[in-house]
């Protein structure tokens, strides 16, 4: 819970959409930019996959699972570069 309020606070705190198609790296940071380019994205089936990868993301993360939020994470990424 206190990384998922972490993770939000940095998303309000970074609202810049990530401009460029390359990976970035699996960091609470970067994963807040990605949420937040995902909610400027129009609704659709591929916003509802990228947002179900985040949210698998953000729960892994919360239970220590880097390893595993990682790998949500750049599925949610390689939706968002294949939109």
């Amino acid at each position: 819970m206190k990384v998922f309020a972490i993770t939000a606070a940095v998303l309000l705190a970074f609202s810049v959409t990530p401009a460029s198609a390359k990976a970035m790296k699996c960091t609470g940071e970067n994963m807040a930019k990605t949420t937040s380019a995902m909610n400027t994205m129009p609704e659709g089936p591929g916003k509802m996959a990228m947002a179900k990868e985040m949210g698998k993301a953000n729960t892994a993360m919360s239970k220590g699972d880097m390893r595993g939020a990682c790998a949500s994470y750049m599925k949610a990424q390689k939706m968002a570069s294949s939109k």
